[in-house]
């Protein structure tokens, strides 16, 4: 059967990045499991449709079971900060808001609630957010459609997203995972939400997971501001290379973990890491972690603690638990909880390495 485009239907993709097979991103099983073969068996390719331009999950034979995390104080910020500034932009307007969740966690209904707003669940709302979920919608043009269904006639629809260019231009090979069926870049979405009748209106753009950017669009056609014309000019000079050059980063980027952790154990260095996040779980499975390598990885969700790294017998464990075993050095999964990992585990000061496709560094 044919493939189709997620977000407009065209037929002609091409293939950004090929992982072959890998364990499934969001299923953690219990630590005292065999390691199945099977794990690792779960096809993961990245297409993008030559119409629209949309970096899309090619397939998704997995089963979403991801235990929940817990939002990083990074995230919360983030969110508080894009409240104010659209706040200041003369936006919120009315009383009502609905909010498309990700199944990741996090909301910010209480920020909306605090300018005096109150949830709708049924019908139309003037305020309409959707933060990192509308990517987890294997339809997408069904997505854009509801959303803009749920946006009432005067209202905004506020989307925030993880940006294709940052993905491209910085190698994070691994934001492609299972069910994340879509990464966007701005000039896709505002093709995206003109076909459900909306437009792009303004944009923020945030230093978030090495680049995020909110959008607010609106019913009928608007001219968009300077902010908008600014992100599209500085995606677009990134999207204009070649995407398939991210497919060169993934070998490099797991040479130098399996490099990097090889060389800790033969000096005796105990090594653990922190993050238990869905991101790491190809890196990890393709870089050949084991015990003897990297003894455990931390993760504050207590859903996650006491299961295992996918296709691999690494536990996890929990942050006192990471502490009392007095590792040499931590591999930080995810850049953006490096504050709040120091600020909260400064026993560990001066073992944190983060993790980056030329191998990790300390900090």
């Amino acid at each position: 059967m044919t493939r189709r485009c997620r977000g407009c239907g065209n037929s002609e993709l091409t293939i950004v990045l090929d992982l072959g097979t890998v364990p499934a991103a969001d299923h953690f099983p219990p630590h005292d499991s065999p390691v199945d073969p099977a794990e690792t068996g779960h096809p993961l390719r990245m297409d993008q449709c030559v119409a629209c331009g949309l970096a899309q999950l090619a397939d998704d034979d997995t089963v979403t079971a991801e235990p929940r995390g817990i939002e990083p104080q990074a995230l919360r910020d983030q969110a508080a900060a894009a409240v104010r500034l659209v706040h200041a932009a003369g936006l919120l307007h009315g009383s009502t808001v609905t909010e498309f969740g990700s199944p990741h966690g996090g909301t910010w209904l209480p920020l909306l609630t605090e300018h005096g707003f109150t949830e709708r669940t049924e019908g139309a709302a003037e305020v309409v957010l959707d933060c990192f979920g509308i990517m987890h919608e294997p339809d997408q043009r069904a997505a854009f459609t509801a959303r803009a269904a749920a946006t009432a006639p005067d209202g905004v629809l506020l989307v925030q997203y993880h940006s294709l260019a940052a993905i491209l231009g910085q190698g994070q090979w691994n934001a492609l995972r299972h069910g994340h069926f879509a990464y966007y870049s701005l000039a896709t979405l505002r093709t995206l939400l003109r076909a459900a009748g909306m437009s792009v209106v303004t944009a923020w753009e945030f230093e978030l997971y090495g680049g995020t950017v909110l959008l607010a669009a609106r019913h009928g056609e608007h001219a968009p501001d300077p902010a908008v014309e600014r992100v599209s000019a500085t995606e677009a000079e990134v999207l204009g290379g070649s995407a398939r050059a991210l497919q060169q980063v993934v070998d490099k980027h797991v040479h130098a973990l399996r490099e990097w952790l090889e060389t800790a154990a033969a000096q005796g260095t105990l090594v653990y890491a922190y993050g238990a996040a869905s991101r790491a779980v190809a890196l990890l499975s393709m870089a050949g972690a084991r015990r003897s390598l990297l003894a455990g990885v931390a993760d504050a969700s207590p859903a996650k603690q006491g299961r295992r790294m996918p296709g691999t017998d690494v536990p996890i464990i929990s942050p006192a638990e990471l502490v009392a075993a007095d590792p040499g050095a931590v591999l930080l999964t995810l850049p953006d909880l490096l504050t709040e990992v120091r600020a909260r585990l400064p026993e560990l000061e001066g073992r944190w390495f983060v993790d980056d496709p030329a191998g990790p560094t300390a900090r």
